[in-house]
């Protein structure tokens, strides 16, 4: 323990020794380091914070992926930074004022991308910061363009919403009409294809549609008709039936009998009347009229005129009934005869022909198919027309403004009195490293025990030093020099600081 004290005693004279050259190099190192910091320009900074959401107006605009609306967020925070809206920046702002040609416009919109951030704070909102430290403006000047650089970010921002949007959908336009064409041609040559070999065989193939097709069609009616064909046989035999049971002439008055006709014969028209509206012999009208008919003749009148046999009313119009139910009931076992043979017919064609059934059914399906490619496609062009009409008017997001940029009252970089006092230390630092490399380049013993170690002799004796009052008057007056040097290097690194914040103070 007791060596490395004296290591460190020895180590602290040899450097308090020399304390003039380790002065002389902190001064010069500090004055250099603040000559370099000075000429740090000053970095001034403007933030605003904008919250976006994506508009659900529509649904997703077909060949997209909406359905994540972080996605197109990421890319219009790309397209703002992009190289054209950094020029229209250049030329929006006073950085305007110091471009001449196209290639100081390049070196602007260079710093541009290099001093322009936009973050992603939490969900839809967003931070968009901007610095500016060109050298050809003032600091005022250049808080200034901070803050005009972020609003004219937030300009094209808004102006993405609807150019951007209006440019995406023209894009997903185009394609779906290059589509369309594509499959339009494919439609045709698919339909040509088709009517060829419609044409071919149209002998074989009579009728629209594939063998299969038609056959299940005319199935289809046939089971129609056979129902159809029940229910008017079912007509047929009830007319029928009332027909066996109604008389075909009836007895009349040929004298006396009055206007109307005879009493019986008025009895039976009106109960064949009922018979046609369709009501059955439980009736309570169509038994009352028989119980009068059976009345009027059992009974007889002696003053009665001669009775005549006359047509019976009734039976004409059950006959024209039953002639009409009867056309129909042949009408539909005819067409249903017809229709078996259709269907007889097609199946020998099968039997006969098979490939050329298949060959039809691959034809239609592959009509089929680019015909309902080519439907969707062309309705989702007119959905994509309908969404950038609406997107056109509301925008394709909504920007909202939380926190707008303002002018900075300080620079943002470099932290000058920061640096100002790292550069004092850093000054100290290398005078005392100087100072303590120089008496290790010297071969000096400050101790007997050093000088022992060092030449591996004995030592007898050392003579201590004995100072003169004028040696000692002289020492003292250089400490105070010292002393006062030292104190300067540090009067000087406050002066800077305060010259520092009052600098900030003014440009505020």
């Amino acid at each position: 323990m007791t060596s490395v004290y004296e290591e460190v005693q020895i180590v602290l004279h040899g450097i308090w020794s020399r304390r003039w050259l380790a002065l002389g190099v902190a001064w010069a190192v500090a004055l250099i380091g603040w000559l370099v910091v000075a000429l740090i320009p000053n970095s001034y900074e403007s933030r605003a914070r904008v919250y976006i959401e994506a508009q659900s107006i529509l649904t997703a605009q077909p060949g997209s992926n909406p359905s994540d609306p972080q996605q197109y967020l990421d890319q219009v925070r790309q397209t703002l930074t992009s190289v054209d809206n950094l020029v229209q920046v250049v030329k929006g702002t006073d950085l305007a004022k110091s471009v001449r040609n196209d290639a100081d416009v390049g070196g602007k919109v260079g710093a541009l991308k290099r001093n322009i951030s936009i973050l992603s704070q939490a969900d839809n909102l967003f931070e968009i910061s901007a610095k500016s430290s060109d050298r050809s403006l003032s600091d005022r000047e250049n808080a200034v363009v901070s803050a005009q650089i972020v609003n004219k970010l937030l300009d094209l921002l808004k102006q993405e919403n609807f150019s951007g949007n209006k440019a995406a959908t023209s894009e997903a336009i185009r394609v779906l009409d290059q589509q369309i064409n594509s499959r339009a041609k494919d439609l045709q040559t698919a339909e040509q294809r088709r009517v060829d070999f419609e044409q071919k065989n149209i002998r074989m193939l009579p009728g629209v549609g594939s063998i299969s097709q038609r056959m299940d069609s005319v199935r289809v009616e046939m089971n129609q008709i056979d129902s159809q064909l029940v229910s008017a046989q079912g007509a047929l035999a009830a007319i029928n039936g009332q027909i066996g049971t109604t008389p075909a002439t009836i007895d009349a008055a040929s004298a006396g009998g009055g206007q109307g006709g005879s009493p019986l014969g008025q009895a039976m028209g009106e109960l064949a009347a009922a018979q046609a509206r369709g009501w059955t012999d439980s009736h309570p009208d169509v038994v009352a009229l028989k119980r009068q008919i059976a009345a009027l003749q059992s009974a007889g009148s002696a003053g009665r005129a001669s009775i005549t046999s006359t047509p019976n009313p009734a039976y004409l119009q059950l006959r024209s009934l039953q002639a009409e139910r009867a056309a129909t009931v042949s009408a539909l076992q005819a067409r249903k005869a017809d229709l078996a043979g259709q269907v007889g017919g097609m199946a020998a064609k099968q039997v006969e022909e098979p490939g050329l059934a298949a060959e039809q059914d691959r034809l239609g399906r592959d009509y089929d198919a680019i015909k309902s490619q080519y439907d969707k496609l062309v309705a989702d062009r007119e959905d994509a027309r309908l969404r950038g009409d609406v997107q056109s008017e509301a925008g394709a997001f909504r920007v909202k403004l939380i926190d707008p940029p303002g002018v900075p009252g300080g620079p943002a970089s470099p932290n000058r009195p920061l640096l100002l006092v790292g550069v004092l230390v850093a000054a100290i630092g290398a005078g005392v490293g100087a100072a303590f490399a120089l008496g290790q380049l010297r071969s000096t013993y400050a101790t007997v025990a050093r000088l022992e170690r060092g030449t591996g002799l004995p030592v007898m004796g050392a003579i201590t030093e004995t100072l003169s009052s004028s040696v000692i008057a002289r020492g003292r007056r250089k400490l105070r020099l010292f002393a006062g040097a030292s104190a300067g290097l540090v009067g000087m690194c406050l002066l800077l600081v305060v010259i520092e914040f009052v600098q900030r103070g003014m440009s505020a």
